[in-house]
């Protein structure tokens, strides 16, 4: 009887040691830095060079999507970018030798279809003078004249015109129409270029969404690159500790399957509370508010799994 007695005190007694053990420490576990990396265009994938769980370096190609639609929009602002430019080029190296001569010639021809105009209207009026002509003929070589002086007038201003060059304001206009089809060559040039998905920092290939063959959304995640350096412990800190538990502050790491213990750094706590998992509590700790936080790991640790769960002791005055 006295045995079961103290059975029965001592029962509570280990549980509450139990208790106070799980209420040193903050649980969680390993994670690493995750890079996802979206599709930019509806498009049908027809490469994926890497397979999932290989390393990767930055630059390495990880997903081709279809180039066809977007290759044809591109040629087409290349296009538009060599039509500005013959534009412009038209406008500021003015009219060729040929044309010129040509409205040289037309101004000398002219010019002689006036001299001999004006000399028949001189005749023709002193012959009206001496009763010799009729007035009808006086007023057809006058029209005559005044048409050739037209004439002459038109071919001068017309050789002026291409000898003098392009307005400033259609060679102006002609460089703004030029400079956005240069802007327009770029961005379709982007946007070729974002349909060959790249590593944009060193680490593992975690995860391929899609398959080969299959069209993705736009927006769509078509791969996930894990970081391949030293894990951080991502735990929750209850609030009585967390005064305790600041950015750079040194802590004890302790991690499932291995022996060993690591001195982790404090880089992030939250600064509101947050839904905490059933497996960051205690039985005494469910009803208390909780923070995540992160903790950076040595090198050593770097080739630890991720996902493993992980114990961090609580700072010696908070205990």
């Amino acid at each position: 009887m006295l045995r079961t007695c103290f059975l029965l005190l001592a029962i509570p007694l280990l549980s509450a040691c139990g208790d106070r053990q799980d209420a040193s420490q903050a649980l969680g576990t390993l994670e690493r830095d995750r890079v996802t990396l979206s599709a930019t265009s509806n498009e049908i994938i027809r490469q994926l060079p890497v397979t999932e769980g290989s390393s990767v370096r930055v630059g390495d190609v990880l997903v081709v999507l279809d180039t066809a639609e977007q290759q044809a929009l591109l040629d087409q602002a290349l296009a538009r970018q060599t039509q500005a430019q013959a534009a412009l080029a038209k406008l500021t190296h003015g009219e060729r030798a040929e044309d010129i001569a040509v409205a040289r010639a037309q101004l000398d021809s002219t010019r002689a279809q006036l001299t001999e105009a004006q000399q028949t209207y001189r005749r023709v009026a002193e012959l009206v003078s001496k009763s010799l002509l009729s007035q009808a003929e006086l007023d057809q070589a006058k029209a005559s004249r005044d048409t050739a002086q037209a004439e002459w007038a038109s071919a001068t201003e017309q050789l002026t015109k291409l000898t003098a060059g392009a307005r400033i304001e259609d060679i102006d206009q002609a460089r703004a129409q030029l400079a956005a089809a240069q802007a327009e060559v770029a961005l379709q040039q982007q946007k070729l270029t974002r349909l060959t998905v790249t590593a944009t920092r060193a680490g593992i290939l975690d995860n391929l969404p899609y398959h080969l063959g299959e069209r993705v959304p736009n927006g769509a995640v078509v791969a996930v690159l894990q970081s391949d350096s030293a894990p951080f412990a991502r735990v929750y800190v209850p609030e009585r500790v967390r005064a305790h538990f600041t950015p750079g502050r040194s802590v004890t790491v302790h991690v499932d399957g291995t022996p060993n213990s690591y001195q982790g750094t404090v880089r992030w706590v939250a600064t509101e509370p947050s839904f905490t998992p059933y497996y960051a509590l205690t039985e005494n700790e469910r009803a208390r508010l909780m923070f995540l936080a992160e903790i950076d790991l040595p090198a050593a640790a770097r080739d630890l799994p991720s996902g493993v769960p992980a114990q961090v002791d609580f700072p010696q005055e908070a205990k």
